[in-house]
């Protein structure tokens, strides 16, 4: 994990659109040393990571972000570089955030496939919807622990993840909990934790129409009743094996009026966005004329946010919606400006 080609294609990784932040330069200058100093540091055991820099994010809900120092971004690269392969060879197909070649898109094609199936093989169908509550901050890191211990065992590996699942927590805290959202490492264990829960629903259970966006997924079936008693199940095995509890959105539903997952709400035959999500882009839209006129804005940040929106909407049907909400945007600056 410390060869040092490992650690430089580590910093390139690291470095992506940050090539130009203070960090990354002061970094860059003497790249060589910096990177043998960390090297020798995880060699001897003496690193410590850095303390996290901790923002909120509003999309699509109110999160807090902690994101560890640049220096400390180069070592979660240099580890999952190495160890990711290992916990990807047990992920089941039908988990989708996180991992290359997956993502919402392909999340949101899997779950309208399953129940355009569904509705052939049964006709009537069910949808068992269920996230878990404050996944994140919820995580105990000795149940964590336990999980990786099953996939790795190179003892000097497991201190380094030790100390980067512990970092920030105050000593003498018993049962910590929480992986802070920004860590690249955070992703990994993440979706590895609740790759238990995936295995328990698919070899266990016996569920053919199961997929997972990290702590979101859905079941579908012919019976409610089963359904039910399939959550009570899981909630069991949540409660007692990773001492996690759904939250209160966990619901059961008819399929009919539509599958609310992964950014969109899906139907056999076709695909729309979320009301909500289609109410905040109108108000984005709105906000970027005020600010463009009054030049506290660029067309470069307005063009890059509203062409992330059209490669989201595009997954959807929406071709009439993206023509009403662009025929009346118009980008001009004031008389003043």
């Amino acid at each position: 994990m410390y060869e040092f080609e490992n650690l430089y294609r580590s910093f390139t990784q690291s470095n992506g659109n940050k090539r130009f932040q203070p960090e990354a330069l002061n970094f860059s200058f003497n790249l060589e040393g910096n990177l043998i100093q960390i090297q020798n540091e995880l060699i001897w055991k003496t690193y410590q990571p850095g303390i996290y820099y901790e923002f909120y994010v509003y999309e699509p809900k109110k999160r807090l972000v902690s994101a560890p120092p640049f220096r400390d971004r180069i070592v979660h690269h240099a580890l999952c570089n190495i160890i990711e392969p290992l916990f990807e060879r047990k992920i089941i197909y039908d988990s989708y955030a996180c991992r290359v070649g997956k993502g919402n898109h392909a999340a949101a094609d899997r779950a309208q496939e399953y129940i355009r199936s569904a509705v052939v093989r049964w006709g009537e169908v069910y949808c068992l919807k269920a996230d878990i509550k404050q996944y994140f901050p919820s995580i105990p890191h000795i149940v964590l622990k336990r999980i990786i211990r099953r996939t790795i065992s190179c003892k000097d590996t497991l201190w380094l993840i030790d100390k980067l699942i512990d970092n920030g927590v105050p000593l003498g805290t018993i049962n910590p909990r929480n992986l802070p959202i920004g860590a690249l490492t955070s992703q990994l264990n993440a979706n590895a934790y609740m790759g238990q829960v995936d295995h328990h629903i698919k070899e266990e259970l016996q569920e053919p129409y199961y997929v997972r966006y990290m702590d979101d997924f859905i079941v579908l079936s012919p019976s409610k009743e089963h359904l039910w008693e399939l959550k009570r199940q899981i909630e069991d095995y949540l409660n007692h094996e990773l001492l996690l509890e759904f939250n209160k959105k966990t619901t059961i539903f008819p399929i009919g009026q539509g599958v609310d997952f992964v950014g969109y709400r899906i139907w056999p035959d076709h695909r729309l966005l979320r009301k909500r999500s289609v109410k905040k882009f109108k108000r984005k839209l709105r906000m970027f004329e005020r600010k463009y006129a009054s030049g506290d804005i660029g067309f470069e940040e307005v063009n890059y946010c509203v062409q992330s929106w059209i490669g989201h909407a595009k997954h959807a049907d929406t071709y009439q919606l993206r023509r009403k909400l662009f025929d009346g945007f118009k980008l001009v600056r004031s008389a003043k400006e």
